[in-house]
């Protein structure tokens, strides 16, 4: 590890200690539990990520400031609490994730083996021309999976590399663009985990209702799309991403300082001459079907221990209420299982790989997605130290003093919701906190309540979109195979502009009143700041 490395850590570390030295020796500090000081260690551990580019000794540096913080700096505590509350907890919590993970890659490695992947690139490269084909393909894949964004991040990334591959487009370009279409999507799909989510947090029988009311004030995730869909059409790039787009077309889709890095082992392609396109859509829609059948499932039972008991199925739900009552980390499982379990069959009776070259992709998908792993381990390790030091109450105390501002509440319940999202890695934990607030000030269904809503659930997305510690932008590197720190480098611009042009568009609403003027306004805004863009960049060019 080089100095530049090695000094922030240091200095970080050094800085943590000190200030426990300085608690310890004076005793008048306040505690920083529900204080801003609750925010310091994921913080810290995203600092260090982006200005080293290294993310799991950043991660790991987050987890012990948040245990030193949590524990008062007691040496004993803080590893009891990082063993305990963060890792066990963490692997624990996210168990059934884990599981899909490594389901999914293990079915991805039997695609490759198969050939599946490679007719398909085939097929892709006489069908879908160039990187917009590519592009636009990639944006209409991931738009049409809004079920859930951990599937979302990891089906699309699995169908549309090798397509994206053969057009030259950068890991880092399809890794935000998974990540863009995303979370963005279920966000403003009523049937989806997401909006089961955000009922949970509503008055009873209101929720539903106010997600739908919410969906066209959603700027952020409105006008991501349209981000897209511009930037691609008008053929040019900013910002670190433009750097890894010219690799690309020179060969280089990763861009490890340059060129592809010789520890990242190639993925095994396969050109088998009895493979057909339908052998790769054909385990994907079982497993797209399997997993929405499983979610619908899982949403009709009641209770932690449904498994064992039919009576906890509870079949007078409709797709709707089954949707807002399901849980994610067992319906996918579910899903991935007995897809794996019909892909393995399906391979073999089309005498496409043999039954020992099955077993084979097993421990080659578990490996795949052992990176994605750790890092998902150890950032919701650190979300746990920060749900420990409470920075849920720092920041509905700072809400509560904020008075008078009404048409701009829902702009600065934007920037709130964004640096909470951004902070902590988590949506959910976002909207979680402040959609009580935001019921507690307006009436519920008064426009400016709607406003402020739709501020909080698009700040959400945009701050876990931004995150590095975000699980979705980790399934997105997942998903994209791509090194997570470029994936966030690069697409950290694009998710800012969005931003801004979303802060904007929420003031103007505030005064309009009027969807669809607001929108009209806001696409405009979208499609001339990259015009604006594009010519700065052709200006720096000559």
């Amino acid at each position: 590890m080089t100095a530049k490395k090695i000094v922030p850590k240091i200095l970080i570390i050094a800085f943590v200690i000190g200030f426990g030295v300085l608690c310890a020796f004076t005793g008048n500090v306040t505690s920083p539990v529900g204080t801003l000081w609750s925010l310091f260690p994921p913080v810290i551990a995203i600092g260090l990520a982006l200005l080293t580019k290294e993310v799991y000794s950043s991660l790991f540096v987050g987890i012990v400031a948040g245990g030193l913080l949590a524990t008062g700096f007691n040496p004993i505590h803080t590893v009891d609490s990082i063993v305990s509350n963060g890792l066990i907890s963490a692997v624990s919590g996210s168990a059934g994730i884990f599981a899909f993970l490594v389901l999914l890659g293990i079915i991805v490695a039997l695609l490759n083996k198969a050939g599946g992947s490679q007719a398909f690139g085939n097929w892709a490269a006489k069908h879908v021309k160039g990187k917009i084909g590519a592009a636009i393909a990639t944006f209409i894949f991931g738009v049409l999976i809004f079920i859930d964004d951990y599937f979302n991040c990891l089906t699309v990334g699995a169908v549309m590399r090798p397509v994206t591959d053969k057009a030259k487009m950068s890991r880092a370009k399809l890794a935000y663009i998974i990540d863009a279409t995303a979370a963005p999507v279920c966000m403003i799909a009523p049937i989806s985990s997401w909006a089961a989510a955000v009922s949970g947090y509503a008055p009873d029988g209101q929720g539903l209702s106010l997600f739908i009311q919410a969906i066209p004030y959603n700027f952020y995730s409105l006008m991501t799309f349209v981000f897209i869909i511009a930037l691609t059409l008008m053929k040019f790039d900013y910002g670190p991403m433009k750097l890894h787009e010219k690799n690309a077309e020179n060969g280089d889709l990763f861009t490890f300082g340059g060129k592809e890095t010789e520890n990242e082992e190639e993925e095994e392609v396969v050109e088998n001459k009895r493979a057909r396109v339908v052998d790769l859509i054909v385990p994907i829609v079982v497993l797209i079907a399997l997993c929405v059948f499983s979610l619908f499932y899982v949403g009709r039972c009641m209770g932690e221990e449904w498994v064992f008991k039919s009576a906890s199925y509870d079949a007078s739900l409709n797709f709707v209420d089954a949707f807002s009552n399901t849980d994610a980390t067992v319906g996918l499982p579910w899903g991935g299982l007995v897809a794996l379990v019909f892909t393995m069959i399906y391979f073999v009776a089309r005498r496409l790989v043999t039954f020992k070259e099955a077993m084979a992709c097993i421990p080659k998908g578990f490996i795949a997605m052992v990176p994605a792993i750790l890092i998902l381990t150890m950032a919701t390790s650190l979300k746990n130290m920060t749900s420990l030091l409470d920075s849920s109450k720092f920041v509905e105390a700072t809400l509560a003093n904020v008075s008078g501002l009404d048409n701009f509440l829902p702009a600065i319940i934007f920037l709130v919701a964004c640096g909470i999202a951004f902070a902590t890695g988590t949506s959910w934990g976002t909207f979680g906190i402040l959609i009580p607030i935001v019921l507690a000030i307006f009436p519920v269904g008064s426009p400016l309540g709607v406003m402020s809503m739709s501020a909080c659930l698009a700040g959400a997305v945009c701050g876990d979109h931004c995150s590095p510690i975000s699980d979705t932008t980790i399934m997105s590197s997942a998903g994209a195979q791509c090194n997570h720190i470029n994936h966030v480098s690069t697409q950290l611009p694009y998710a800012i502009t969005v931003a801004a042009i979303s802060f904007v568009s929420f003031i103007i609403a505030a005064f309009v009143q009027n969807v669809y003027i607001s929108l009209a306004i806001s696409i405009v805004l979208t499609v001339g700041t990259l015009f604006v863009i594009k010519m700065l960049t052709k200006k720096k060019q000559a």
